[in-house]
């Protein structure tokens, strides 16, 4: 059983930056996948980014080249590393993983479809 723990949420102005950690236990499985979620009031949960066990990135259309998701050597922590917010860019976010034999298709297809997740944090960006 995966166990994740977001942290890291907060306010910040548009144009600003806030970095997401997520503490991950029980993940003993080679391939995995790890990513990031959001969802926003009265919108359905979307994907952000995901990253898989061999290090491959996909992120959404709407925060390439601004939003960086990334490991630590352990894989313990997951990171989101927002740039240049916006205010479309406030939701409350969850990480997730999946190990599932279908992981590295989830992971490139920045599926929802994941097996474990976290209760999210809470991102406000004032315009």
């Amino acid at each position: 059983q995966v166990h994740l723990v977001e942290s890291g949420g907060d306010s910040a102005q548009a144009g600003g930056s806030l970095r997401l950690s997520c503490a991950v236990s029980q993940l003993t499985a080679d391939n995995y996948c790890m990513g990031w979620f959001r969802q926003a009031p009265g919108k359905e949960r979307e994907p952000v980014a995901n990253i898989g066990s061999d290090g491959e990135t996909t992120y959404a259309f709407s925060v390439q080249g601004r939003f960086t998701i990334s490991t630590d050597n352990t894989k313990n922590t997951l990171y989101l590393q927002m740039n240049n917010l916006k205010p479309e860019d406030a939701a409350m976010y969850y990480c997730a993983a999946d190990v599932s034999d279908s992981w590295f298709r989830k992971c490139v297809w920045l599926s929802l479809e994941f097996g474990y997740w976290g209760q999210g944090t809470q991102v406000a960006v004032a315009s």
